[in-house]
């Protein structure tokens, strides 16, 4: 009854799921895997901060270039305040606001952008406090310059004068005069009645929509070759239903065939010229003479 697994079409159908099933098991194995590393990525991060906000502050130049291992870490710096900028739609606590942003000039003639604390409300430089005048040393996380997938960023442009919508160097170089930082500290302690900003942890190291994307994909994966182990026997039956029926003598609908009715042709009941219905008695004995 199974010998139609022998048949080219089958081999080719078996082939399939014979390669299909390890697929989609290897894909969705890939899938948690990425998932865990976000999960992770993600508790090292916490862990980190946790420890990075106990631990000593380092110099600027020893945690350069930002990375995962440096971003949040406490760093310090020494030199003079200089442009002042502001950073509008900033969200802290639930409430919008912005950051007030003041560009620290060190001794190696290079900025560094340094978020000196959050206001609530619209951007507006009378309500930004001015900048301690004089030599200062600044002391806060330290952060990777953002970019347009960073929470918050304005990437649209066409800010005011004296605001930019993201912290980055890329932004700051057509705005200052001197060369900046591809980094930015926030400060542990905000200055003048603001809000300190906290640290945010780096990109690809959160629970964000990505990680639960793999999450999803790796349901899918296996749902897909379950898919593919289902239809398989789903085939496999009704071919063995066809071949058992035909074996019985039965149509495809399960009806008995019945070899005289096909021997009969669907003229059996007419005459040889195909006129009327054949009578039952041609030698007509038997018959009354009517008069």
């Amino acid at each position: 009854m199974y010998r139609f697994l022998l048949t080219p079409r089958w081999w080719g159908i078996n082939v399939f799921v014979l390669l299909a099933i390890p697929f989609c098991i290897f894909m969705g194995s890939w899938q948690l895997g990425r998932f865990e590393d976000r999960v992770q990525d993600h508790r090292s991060a916490s862990e980190q901060s946790t420890q990075d906000k106990q631990a000593a502050a380092r110099p600027l130049d020893s945690l350069l270039p930002v990375d995962k291992e440096t971003s949040g870490d406490r760093a310090t710096a020494t030199g003079r305040y200089g442009k002042q900028l502001l950073v509008p739609d900033r969200e802290l606590d639930g409430k919008r606001g912005f950051y007030v942003v003041t560009m620290l000039r060190t001794d190696s003639g290079k900025a560094l952008p340094v978020v000196r604390g959050w206001l609530p409300g619209d951007a507006s430089a009378a309500k930004a406090p001015a900048a301690p005048a004089g030599e200062v040393t600044v002391t806060g996380a330290l952060q990777a310059s953002e970019n347009a997938d960073s929470n918050g960023v304005n990437a649209a442009g066409g800010l005011p004068a004296g605001q930019l919508g993201m912290i980055s160097a890329a932004s700051l170089v057509n705005l200052v005069p001197y060369d900046v930082y591809d980094a930015w500290i926030t400060l542990d302690k905000a200055d003048a009645g603001m809000k300190a900003v906290p640290a945010v942890e780096p990109q690809g190291s959160g629970l964000d929509l990505k990680a639960f994307q793999n999450l999803g994909y790796t349901g899918e994966w296996f749902v897909f070759g379950g898919f593919v182990v289902f239809m398989w026997f789903r085939l496999l039956r009704r071919e063995a239903e066809f071949a058992r029926d035909a074996a019985l003598g039965l149509d495809p609908e399960g009806n008995e065939l019945n070899p005289k009715d096909e021997d009969k042709g669907p003229n059996a009941d007419q005459n040889p010229d195909g006129s009327g219905t054949a009578d039952a008695n041609p030698t007509g004995a038997g018959r009354v003479p009517t008069a």
